[in-house]
């Protein structure tokens, strides 16, 4: 058996034991194919963790770059208290529209605020706004502005908070230091600046499964 297949059938296996049945979860899923959105969302397993972190987190206000058809939206947006917050920025319009229809179908269309247009922009912006630290941000947009979210992630949080960045293995092309890529490099500068930056603490975490080889960074904003 390749290893693909393999990581495919414990995935598989994983999902099936610690994920129910998810009516709103599997309709996102299938709006996105429908729409042809680019499938990269989350395994089940992968957003439930994401949704495990916030409830250790006890998160009240999350900020998520990069919505997609809203997938780890749901399971964020599910983590939080009645009055709870998130954010979520998406740079293309016709993506935030198949992300709103899935949050509505979800019940989360009073906790969720979809911003639209391009993260960068979007992010000083919310920043005039002068929200609440944002207790937990998830990162998941274009790679090579990694970096520059997780500069702006700091300035939105505060001692205690925690960001995560997803995808930071690219397929392992990540120790490639003369990679000339867009994505590796700024994975890469965004991996060094956790672990140089004082208020920093964090690691990274390789994963296999039915979304390859890849892995995501942990960083909690110290004082």
């Amino acid at each position: 058996m390749s290893d693909s297949r393999l990581w495919d059938d414990v995935d598989a296996y994983f999902t099936g034991h610690l994920t129910a049945e998810d009516g709103p979860l599997e309709a996102a899923l299938r709006e996105s194919d429908a729409a042809g959105l680019p499938p990269v969302a989350v395994t089940p397993t992968q957003g439930k963790f994401l949704h495990l972190l916030a409830q250790v987190q006890g998160a009240r206000t999350i900020l998520e770059i990069g919505t997609l058809a809203g997938y780890s939206t749901i399971w964020l947006a599910r983590a939080l208290p009645a009055d709870g917050r998130l954010v979520t920025l998406e740079y293309s319009a016709r993506h935030a529209e198949v992300a709103l229809r899935n949050i509505a179908r979800a019940g989360l269309e009073s906790v969720v605020d979809v911003r639209v247009g391009p993260a960068l922009e979007s992010l000083p912006k919310l920043a005039d706004d002068n929200p609440p630290p944002f207790d937990l941000v998830f990162i998941d947009a274009d790679k090579g502005n990694n970096p520059h979210y997780l500069e702006w992630a700091l300035r939105l949080t505060s001692t205690g908070s925690l960001i995560v960045i997803d995808n930071v293995v690219r397929g392992g092309r990540v120790a490639d230091a003369g990679s000339d890529a867009e994505d590796v490099r700024g994975t890469r500068a965004a991996i060094e600046m956790i672990g140089s930056h004082p208020r920093l603490s964090g690691t990274a975490v390789q994963t296999v499964g039915s979304k390859g080889y890849d892995g995501f960074a942990l960083a909690r904003v110290l004082a």
